[in-house]
């Protein structure tokens, strides 16, 4: 009896000592490493601005990839940005004049009505550019400009061809890079090139204005030369594969489908061609002038159609069938191979400098794969399908405000890797991706 009062005993005291220890929580230990976070500064194009959904607008400006990693730096002691915020109540403006899209509800040519893209105002606000925001007592620290190219951030009087650079340069002769260097930066990120390939991308490879790699390599140079003159470092990026976003892979090559009579009409068109067709789906005819002597054919399954087809033309009018898709609307093999390769090219001198100027590399291209296979982040399925795949905003070409959380943690890796550094990375399930209605 003693001895089983004894083992009560002992296990009483164990328990009393366990429910005393209370666990400990230990925050987790950040630190700049070696980089100087005091003043930071990002540039580049419309990713980095906030642009998405086809617009520049305040909430897409809260969530830009430069306000992201900013807000993680000033973790290590970096600076908020200061960003060139458009009115909180604005409906925004993109490249085109247009007001930023929503998801909502929308009816086709046919009577369907069915979710869609829609734009939220018939026009965009134009007034945003109607007042210069710059400030010398309070310098931007995102330089991320909708629009802007490589070759065009040295070049003078720049607002004068973009006017989402005129809101906020310092003067109207002055120069992207001129701003850039003026911030007397410490710490800087690059995300540039993307938008010196997706003229000749979103225009089906009739805009061939496509950089020459010396050209590309002279101009980074003189920007990394002009960064780092004070000793700065930072991180540049490498460019995305613009074939894998969902501007370029949404619409399905095979998308004509075909009941019995259409396809007797078809065949009897196109079989004298050597072109066939069955009930279901099949190939769109689109317009190639090396083709026949009609300069015409069917689509090829690694041939791309644009999200800029009218396909109100498509369901109602003809187009792809007895009138083939346009050039403008389509990248080829060629055109495929072409920009696939001049992006590779490009990535080798992005790669070069980061090692000759000692700077982190983001290999956002990587990023950009991963997202076309599909990955789970925390629990979470992204991919590059459109709408649905958690990443795009409704452009198909810019992330939404999850996805630059997701790019901003490939930057903050790379730099913690790079300068033993440990910047906290985000929660990216903590950003919105589309919003449904």
């Amino acid at each position: 009896m003693s001895n089983k009062l004894y083992s009560l005993g002992i296990i009483l005291l164990s328990l009393a000592a366990l429910l005393s220890c209370k666990p400990k929580y230990e925050k987790p230990e950040v630190s700049k490493g070696e980089i100087d976070p005091t003043r930071f500064v990002m540039i580049g194009g419309a990713h980095s601005s906030g642009y998405m959904n086809d617009a520049l607008y305040y909430e897409g400006q809260q969530n830009s990839l430069a306000a992201l990693i900013s807000n993680q730096i000033s973790l290590v002691g970096g600076n908020l940005i200061n960003q060139p915020f458009v009115n909180s109540t604005s409906v925004g403006i993109g490249l085109t004049g247009l007001a930023q899209l929503k998801l909502g509800y929308k009816t086709d040519c046919k009577g369907v009505t069915s979710l869609s893209p829609v734009r939220v105002s018939a026009t965009g606000d134009g007034s945003i550019f109607n007042d210069n925001l710059y400030s010398s007592s309070s310098k931007f620290g995102n330089y991320g400009i909708p629009g802007l190219k490589l070759m065009d951030v040295a070049a003078a009087n720049y607002g004068q061809s973009n006017s989402f650079f005129a809101r906020m340069a310092s003067s109207s002769s002055t120069s992207v890079l001129n701003d850039v260097t003026a911030t007397n930066a410490t710490f800087f990120t690059s995300f540039l090139g993307l938008e010196d390939v997706l003229d000749f991308a979103k225009s089906g490879g009739t805009n061939t204005n496509l950089p020459s790699v010396n050209d590309f390599e002279n101009a980074y140079t003189n920007l990394l030369q002009q960064l780092t003159a004070n000793g700065a470092k930072g991180a540049i990026a490498t460019i995305p594969d613009v074939t894998e976003m969902p501007y370029f892979t949404t619409i399905p090559w095979n998308g004509l489908t075909l009941d019995s009579a259409n396809n007797s009409t078809l065949n009897s068109i196109y079989n004298p061609l050597g072109y066939y067709f069955t009930v279901g789906s099949n190939p769109f005819m689109i317009v190639d002038p090396t083709a026949n002597d009609f300069a015409v054919r069917q689509i090829l399954s690694d041939e791309l159609l644009l999200l800029s087809l009218p396909l109100d033309s498509v369901k109602c009018n003809q187009m792809g069938v007895l009138f083939p898709i346009r050039d403008e609307f389509v990248l080829d093999q060629g055109e495929i191979q072409e920009l696939r390769t001049r992006i590779q090219e490009l990535n080798a001198v992005i790669i070069s400098l980061a090692n000759q100027y000692n700077l982190a590399l983001v290999r956002v291209d990587e990023f950009s794969s991963s997202l076309k296979t599909g990955f789970v982040y925390n629990g979470v399925s992204m991919s590059a399908k459109f709408v649905s795949g958690g990443a795009y905003s409704l452009d198909g070409i810019h992330y939404n405000a999850k996805g630059n959380a997701l790019l901003a943690n490939e930057f903050l890796k790379s730099i913690n890797n790079k300068y033993k550094s440990r910047i906290p990375l985000l929660n990216a399930n903590a950003y919105d991706a589309t919003l449904f209605p």
